[in-house]
């Protein structure tokens, strides 16, 4: 920029140094935008956790309490003074609640959601109160309608622990696995009151108390793989106890086939084990739950000392780069634009391109060149104190653009984990479901099964999809080329109203064996999709026609369509790989398509349908065709 005369030298530093004391200014917010909103966000869940998870827990025990109260007075007919009281206890908490949760502010909207699901549930609390005195409750209706709000509870909840610290995240996840493990704990006391009053255990609550016991365990296996030795040496203490070990051998024995004629002799010491079991686990959820709140604040002051210290290094060179430059005299110009040109390039092109890079590369550590340091020629100290001061502000937002990608690869890790746990139960339960498919002859349990089966691969595809958004491969394949019109049966087998879509017949061609699995559950995404948006009773057609580039899938609904702004947007989205966006949950599939299209070089495009609806065209390129049809093989 070149001088101007009969300007004072304050008016030309001031034009000369408005780009890169803009640029600096803005890395400046950058660095602290990244930091600063994990801190606030931690603070903000410590503030939630008094207002709404404390007390909903408080909920969740006086629930219990008087779900058990309620269950032995619908068996015994005794115990009404104590049922009436816990009632008043009951009441005057989730009061308490209510007035808490109502001076609650900045609630996020999926946490307004699970709070107005709460209040659903906890308005139908009179209806169940009336069910308990009525002529002649069902003491398992009575247990599932308690059951119900506190669900509702732990959803609730469920919502707050989304925290920017993954370690602190696992740990308050796994101390809501406990709290929802020792939920089950008080249905199965309540269950066993039942069974004890009646002398004998029927194939449905045998089947009932089956499966909280199964979930129970499950939860604990899970929250124990993810607490730290602080937090789980309570509970490895717990199981390791003899109270422990008897209520076990309790829920064994009601899980047993002999129940069914009579109880044993045992049975009467099942509510002692339980109530020392309970006695135990509520002392441990208690003390896991104040020491994951005691973390809390702890991490958010690290971050935001760290950000207090960026930020005023950042904010001190930005006053010294002002004041220094008042200083200036010859050659002045050519070193300020030298300067102003570099660090318009850092801004502008270089971090800029790190952070895209972070956000869609992973968490790999920047290269050399990614981070060099500035150079501009200066013969003034002030020019070079200036330039050592962008370039300790592109450290600090390099450093954190880093931290963040390393989180982002983190929470994806864990999605990817637990989806691949998933897949490998899944995986089981298909075999087991296809074995016991081979061995029965009787119809109608064929009929269940299949439907079982059906839910099951449905199951399958929603795991393998946070895998494939984890940027990884679901783990099935296929080593030789499968016909087309296969591929097109198991996308529509996968989905739940297969019924509806008719696959017309494709042409003669197959798919390479490595993309068959990824070709089938792109297709099957669609399929869903247009079912799920076009009415009940309406076909969805499939139609496949070859191209000179390879063959073309239409996957045609007849719904209301979408505006053309929309389709453009959808289309643009589909047109290159998406970042997968949280905020955007709802539409996980396009995401899924997106990411399958990009992996494969596949063509998707969303358009009007004749009969009203939309058309999805997935264009096959010829590289994913087989020369020639061949027989489906693993």
């Amino acid at each position: 920029m070149p001088p101007t005369r009969g300007r004072p030298i304050a008016l030309k530093l001031l034009v000369l140094l408005l780009v890169p004391l803009t640029s600096l200014v803005g890395l400046w917010a950058f660095a602290a935008g990244l930091t600063g909103g994990d801190g606030l966000r931690l603070l903000q869940i410590n503030e939630l956790v008094t207002n709404l998870s404390n007390p909903a827990e408080q909920i969740n025990v006086q629930l219990q309490n008087e779900r058990l109260a309620s269950v032995e007075f619908l068996t015994s007919g005794q115990g009404r003074e104590r049922l009436t009281t816990q009632r008043a206890q009951t009441d005057r908490i989730v009061a308490e609640f209510r007035k808490l949760a109502g001076e609650q502010r900045d609630v996020s909207p999926q946490m307004a959601a699970q709070l107005a699901a709460l209040y659903d549930k906890l308005d139908r609390l009179p209806e169940i109160r009336h069910t308990v005195d009525g002529p002649s409750p069902a003491p398992f209706e009575v247990i599932d309608g308690y059951s119900q709000m506190v669900d509702a509870t732990f959803r609730m909840r469920d919502a707050m622990i989304l925290v920017p610290d993954t370690s602190l995240y696992r740990q308050a996840r796994a101390v809501t696995m406990l709290g929802e493990a020792k939920d089950i704990l008080s249905r199965e006391r309540a269950v066993i009151t039942v069974v004890l009053a009646r002398g004998r255990v029927t194939g449905a609550e045998r089947e009932a108390f089956t499966g909280m016991v199964a979930t129970r365990r499950l939860l604990y296996t899970q929250a124990m793989s993810h607490l730290d030795p602080e937090l789980r040496a309570p509970y490895e203490r717990l199981m390791d106890s003899p109270a422990y070990k008897e209520f076990v051998a309790a829920e064994d024995a009601i899980r047993g086939q002999a129940v069914l004629n009579g109880l044993p002799a045992t049975a009467a010491t099942w509510p002692t084990d339980a109530a020392n079991v309970w006695a135990m686990v509520e002392r441990n959820q208690f003390a896991a739950v104040q020491g994951v709140v005691r973390r809390v604040t702890p991490a958010a002051n690290g971050i935001l000392t760290k950000i207090g210290v960026a930020g005023g290094v950042g904010l001190l060179a930005v006053l010294a780069s002002i004041l220094l430059s008042l200083r200036f005299r010859r050659r002045l110009g050519e070193e300020l634009a030298g300067l102003r040109d570099a660090a318009t390039e850092l801004a502008e092109i270089r971090l800029a391109g790190l952070v895209k890079r972070l956000r869609t590369g992973g968490a790999q550590a920047p290269s050399p060149e990614e981070v060099a340091p500035l150079e501009v020629k200066a013969d003034t100290s002030e020019v070079r104190d200036i330039v050592a001061a962008f370039n300790s502000v592109q450290s600090t937002a390099v450093e954190a653009a880093l931290g963040q990608a390393r989180l982002r690869h983190g929470v994806g890790q864990v999605f990817l984990n637990l989806a691949r746990r998933n897949q490998s139960l899944l995986h089981r339960q298909l075999l087991q479901l296809d074995s016991m498919e081979r061995k029965t002859q009787e119809p109608e349990i064929l009929e269940d099964l299949f439907k079982l089966d059906h839910l099951t691969t449905r199951m399958r595809r929603h795991a393998e999809s946070l895998i494939i958004l984890s940027d990884q491969a679901p783990g099935r394949g296929w080593r030789n080329p499968v016909p087309i019109h296969d591929v097109l049966r198991a996308a529509v087998a996968e989905v739940e109203e297969y019924q509806r879509v008719e696959v017309l017949r494709p042409p003669s061609v197959a798919v390479v064996g490595g993309a068959v699995t990824d070709v089938a559950h792109l297709m099957a995404e669609l399929v869903e999709n247009a079912t799920l948006f076009s009415p009940p009773k309406t076909r969805v057609d499939l139609r496949t026609t070859t191209t000179p580039h390879g063959i073309t899938v239409e996957v045609e609904d007849r719904g209301l369509g979408l505006g053309r702004a929309e389709l453009d947007e959808l289309n643009a989205r589909l047109a290159k790989m998406p970042e997968f966006d949280l905020a955007q949950s709802e539409r996980l599939g396009l995401f899924v398509v997106g990411r399958l299209a990009a992996r494969h070089g596949i063509k998707v495009t969303l358009g009007p349908s004749p009969y009203g609806g939309l058309t999805a065209s997935v264009s096959l390129p010829a590289s994913l065709l087989a020369d020639q049809p061949a027989l489906a093989g693993r």
